[in-house]
């Protein structure tokens, strides 16, 4: 029965700032600290624990961006929190003492960045409680694509190199005294493997194949076993065990009661060190309770506090004051103070107290049935008073892709819901938290494969239900959920009637080969659950499910929403779906914040995007507009407004351009007396060293018809057996001719033309034909290349643009190559100008004779270096 609406509520109510946010509880119980605006940006704020909100002083004064989150060093003398530049994701790391006085202009005690380095992403792995004065962190500054640990003091800032990371690791983990045991790296497979620190090195202990997971959880007193959450081998849904790192068995502790969900998480006693609770999350948020004076405790705050999911935010280190959030659909939450020792319970703050909780509306858990036959879950918010029928949806699927909606408080689905409209959020495959054979089930099924099918069919499945009015139907979603919507409206044009796309990528290819350096280590991860770009059956598929390939399907309006400083999904994805629009002369908008990354953390910037939105969708969907904006975020959004007859694509570096068209340098090597050299060769890759011999050899010989020709030839011996590498090339200009590639279990011929580089490929019984289309003519690479850099260095030549063909990526290849003096050397650098990773050195003799070849490879290829030495 449908009752009258609710009022319009304020959009602000939604998306301006909370009144408060994130208390913590010192560990010594003395304070309360928490977020709340100062000076119209939200900051860090205290108060003595029993003193009155309205007594609070600030701790923070940034300007420019909100402090997200922080925590308390051990001691209870300092706040830590990070901090990014415009939303670029290259984090450092702030202290601030809560004792200093505050500075006179600006009302705060001053913050100290404890790794002042421009452009690194610094990562807290662990502050000590043994140890209050010190923290352990990742620092990025070596090698973007790693963290090396380090040590820095709180105080001082002093810091102290622990690890340099060699070993290609993405994350550490440290024990209970915060010493670092253990690192996690992927394999070449795209698996991951944890390595215990050794004397010796590292020692893998535990491994998970390309579709398995494990994550540390925390560290046994013991100092021996570590808890774990793992989806190897025969499991489904991922448990919680406890796993011996001497003898790499594993202890079961528990899987999903409901046998619905992954393991979600634990909480420990700090001081005990024993298990409290666990929790799972289906359709809810369910507990399990391992300790009795625990659960006593937690029965005894529920009691006090009804209904809502709850779970604790902080307590002290005695484990006495708590600090619980509780909230539920149409609660963004309250925050409550504890005390287990006399009962003690206290209302701290609601964060949003002026939004009527009453006049919103429920989300109701769903399920449905996909046209393979799996039962996909999702939620369901119809508007508060209407009758589930007829109605206009929005269809809004999460980001990740690895990652899942919740059900609780989101702000995104009670302002549509209460502007009119039912709201539709799917747990497509793919998401996380169904358990493994549902998340594989997404692999590589991006746009036109089962991950949007299942999207589809959620649509399909409310209009079959008579919920949604099929031509009122838009789908608006972030990162991947933007991705989804460019591919609902290119890929089921008459599915929808509008969309909007926030910091979505278009392009799969671009978007695999931007990605930010410090997730190299992951690469692999990506190249198995969306696929490769440098593998050809990949990269069509992949084209086929990129919308921009499509764009010429989409009809119904779009809006596509961008932050400048994006790491994740780069501007130009946003850019080249909103010019392909224009240039089809379809209905497009465009708004940009210069000033946000993946996402908006600016109340500005959220308030005027969110008008936009709301305005979007009444035209096009016919629900209500609350059409008055405050004058500030009004001016807001017009900066944000692009006229999108002038965005342009953006163009290639100057360098770049002139390295695909610049003739090569040519020189004549007719009277090339020859060479023969002897060189050894090491490769390093992920801690495994293999050593080969190599034979090096530059000759003129000549072909039956008498021809001359230049061959460069290496020959290699190996544990693998032999290994041989030819290239013939044209002395008189140096362009290479052919090339033979022989190994045991392969072998390689390629042919160089002007305009393109022909062959075929033979491993393990099949043949792949090789053709590849070029701009310019190239050089080849390997001994290729190197003897152009002997002639670099005779010549006296101080840089030359040059490329080559990389046989391996089946790509061409453009770098600077620079040359300094280096002692009584010459030492030649390769700065790449494209996009590929990975780098080359030289040193060489004044007289032209290399000395040592040092290759960096990139991530994707296993990180590590290849180093050729020669031979005395």
């Amino acid at each position: 029965m449908e009752t009258e609406p609710p009022p319009l509520i304020d959009r602000n109510l939604f998306f301006g700032d909370p009144e408060y946010a994130g208390a913590q509880l010192s560990p010594d119980g003395e304070y309360i600290t928490f977020r709340k605006q100062y000076n119209d940006v939200m900051n860090i704020w205290i108060k003595e624990r029993d003193a009155d909100f309205d007594d609070a002083r600030p701790l923070t004064a940034d300007t420019a961006r909100p402090v997200t989150s922080y925590f308390w060093s051990h001691d209870s003398r300092y706040i830590l929190y990070v901090q990014d530049q415009g939303g670029d994701e290259n984090y450092n790391i702030w202290r601030v003492d809560i004792h200093e006085d505050p500075d006179e202009e600006t009302g705060v005690p001053e913050a100290t960045n404890l790794t002042p380095v421009d452009g690194i992403r610094a990562q807290i792995y662990s502050v000590p409680r043994s140890h209050p004065d010190r923290m352990i962190v990742g620092i990025n500054d070596r090698d973007p694509s790693l963290h090396d640990v380090y040590h820095i003091d709180i105080e001082s800032g002093e810091r102290e190199l622990l690890i340099e990371n060699k070993e290609d690791i993405a994350s550490w983990v440290t024990d209970r005294e915060a010493e670092v045991r253990a690192g996690i790296r992927q394999t070449h497979d795209g698996g991951t493997e944890l390595l215990m620190i050794t004397d010796d090195g590292f020692e893998k202990v535990y491994e998970a194949g390309p579709e398995e997971a494990f994550s540390p959880v925390r560290y046994h007193e013991d100092g021996r076993h570590i808890y774990m959450n793992t989806n190897t081998g025969d499991r489904d849904l991922s448990e919680f065990v406890l796993f011996d790192t001497k003898t790499g068995e594993t202890e079961f502790i528990e899987r999903d009661p409901e046998d619905e969900a992954d393991f979600g998480g634990a909480t420990f006693s700090d001081i005990s060190n024993e298990l409290l609770a666990t929790y799972y999350v289906g359709d809810k948020r369910r507990t399990y309770f391992h300790d009795d004076d625990y659960e006593q405790l937690f029965g005894q705050f529920r009691e006090k506090v009804g209904d809502g999911e709850i779970s604790f935010t902080s307590r002290t280190h005695d484990e006495n004051q708590w600090l619980f959030h509780v909230g539920s659909d149409v609660d963004p939450g309250s925050v409550y103070y504890f005390d287990s020792r006399s009962g003690q319970k206290e209302l701290l703050y609601q964060s949003r107290p002026d939004l009527p909780s009453e006049y919103l509306a429920e989300m109701k858990p769903i399920r449905f049935t996909a046209r393979d036959g799996l039962e996909i879950p999702g939620y369901l918010t119809v508007p508060k008073g209407k009758e589930a029928g007829e109605l206009p949806v929005v269809v809004n699927p999460h980001g990740g892709p690895w990652a899942r909606d919740y059900w609780g408080y989101n702000s995104y689905a009670q302002f549509l819901a209460n502007r009119g409209y039912a709201v539709l959020q799917i747990n497509f495959r793919g998401s996380t938290g169904f358990g493994k054979e549902f998340l594989n089930a997404g692999n590589k099924e991006w746009g036109t494969g089962y991950m949007q099918h299942d999207i589809t069919d959620g649509v399909k499945y409310l209009i079959d239900e008579g919920i949604a009015d099929p031509d009122r139907v838009a789908i608006f979603g972030g990162s991947y959920g933007g991705y989804a919507t460019l591919a609902g409206l290119a890929f089921t044009p008459e599915l929808y009637a509008a969309g909007i796309s926030f910091v979505g990528p278009s392009n799969i290819i671009t978007l695999l080969n931007s990605i930010p350096p410090y997730w190299g280590p992951m690469r692999k991860m990506f190249h198995t659950r969306v696929g490769d770009p440098d593998d050809p059956e990949d990269y069509n598929r992949l084209v086929e499910q990129s919308p921009l390939f499509s764009a010429e399907n989409i009809k119904a309006p779009l809006m596509v929403v961008q932050g400048a400083n994006d790491p994740r999904v780069d501007k130009a994805e946003s850019d080249q779906i909103v010019v392909a629009m224009r240039d089809l002369e379809r209905d497009v908008e465009y708004l940009v914040a210069e000033d946000e990354g993946h996402g908006f953390v600016r109340q500005e910037n959220r308030l005027a995007f969110t008008h936009a939105m709301e305005r979007f969708f009444a035209e096009h969907l016919g629900g209500r507009y609350q059409e008055d904006l405050e004058e500030e975020y009004r001016k807001r959004l017009d900066e944000m407004t692009m006229d999108v007859a002038e965005v342009e694509l953006p163009e290639e570096s100057p360098e770049l351009e002139a390295a695909k068209s610049a003739d090569l340098p040519e020189f004549d090597a007719s009277d090339f007396d020859g060479t023969e050299l002897n060189y050894r060769v090491v490769m390093d890759v992920q801690g495994n060293e293999m050593e080969l011999d190599l034979l090096r050899t530059a000759e003129l010989i000549r072909t039956d018809d008498g021809e001359k020709i230049l061959r460069l030839r290496d020959d290699m011996t190996s544990q693998m057996g032999e290994l041989s590498d030819e290239l013939l090339t044209d002395p008189e200009t140096f362009r290479p001719l052919s090339r033979v590639m022989e190994q045991p279990m392969s072998n390689v011929e390629v042919k160089y033309h002007s305009d393109k580089v022909t062959g075929k490929i033979e491993a393990g019984g099949q043949q792949q034909e090789l053709e590849e289309a070029i701009d310019a003519p190239v050089y080849a690479d390997g001994v290729h290349v190197d003897f152009f850099v002997r002639h670099m260095v005779v010549s006296d030549m101080e840089s030359s643009l040059i490329r080559y063909f990389d046989v391996n990526a089946q790509d061409v290849r453009h770098v600077r190559a620079v040359a300094s003096e280096e002692d009584e050397h010459v030492r030649v650098e390769f700065e790449a100008l494209d996009d590929h990773q990975g780098g080359r050195n030289y040193v060489v003799t004044n007289d032209g004779v290399i000395l040592t070849v040092e290759d960096r490879m990139p991530a994707q290829m296993g990180g590590g270096t290849i180093k050729m030495t020669l031979e005395e």
